[in-house]
């Protein structure tokens, strides 16, 4: 069983690879953002997983702040919302051949930790971005975790969401590391489960609000897994 789980992860592995080649090939042939989405929803399909959305996504959302356990998750969101979605990623990933390009090819934001320059970018990034009408996405805990407990939420959401008084909008994805682990090298198909929070407008003045978000996601996220099976 073992075995065909990993034979299963190098297909999806390779699937991923494909999808991305996709996006970077018809990048200059389609608007914005539909070789994305072509990318994402070939994922989605070829890897036969399904998703099981609650709550309504906020068409004024500005921001999405999502918790990460998976490669899967940007493929999720991504087929999930229509929007142009611009990602936050460590910058070491868009210096990584190949794969950097599917990031700097739809200009999506990178960030440097522990950086107070690199903070004035990601702050004009966004600005940027905000300009073209696109929604900022990011994984606060700033890596994934595999674990059933979310990582402490990392400054920069507040950051840039404070500065421009975002609408930001929580999205909690379950156990996408269950279907897709690419350090246990595990994949098998099945059924994921998004659920939208309520979007809410950031607020400066409020110093815990990024902490106190964190902690009603986690509540989400485990009052879910308590109450359905499918999820253990």
């Amino acid at each position: 069983m073992k075995i065909f789980a990993q034979i299963s992860w190098l297909f999806a592995t390779i699937v991923i690879l494909v999808s991305l080649t996709l996006m970077i090939v018809t990048f200059h042939i389609l608007p914005k953002p539909y070789s994305r989405k072509l990318s994402a929803w070939l994922i989605r399909v070829t890897t036969f997983f399904t998703v099981d959305i609650e709550g309504k996504e906020d068409p004024k959302a500005q921001m999405f702040l999502l918790n990460h356990q998976s490669d899967l998750d940007i493929a999720i969101i991504e087929t999930m919302s229509k929007r142009d979605i611009a990602w936050v990623a460590k910058k070491e990933l868009f210096e990584i051949p190949f794969f950097g390009l599917a990031l700097k090819l739809p200009q999506d934001i990178a960030v440097e930790r522990e950086s107070k320059t690199s903070l004035i970018k990601l702050l004009k990034d966004a600005k940027h971005v905000l300009k073209n009408n696109r929604v900022i996405a990011m994984f606060p805990e700033g890596t994934r975790s595999t674990k059933e407990e979310m990582l402490p939420f990392k400054s920069g959401a507040k950051i840039v969401a404070d500065a421009n008084k975002l609408c930001v909008q929580p999205i909690v994805l379950m156990q996408t590391s269950k279907y897709y682990n690419i350090k246990k090298f595990y994949y098998k198909p099945g059924r994921i489960k998004a659920i939208y929070m309520e979007s809410f407008i950031a607020d400066k003045n409020d110093e815990n609000w990024l902490s106190d978000l964190r902690i009603k996601m986690q509540k989400v996220y485990d009052n879910e897994l308590a109450n359905n099976p499918s999820h253990r």
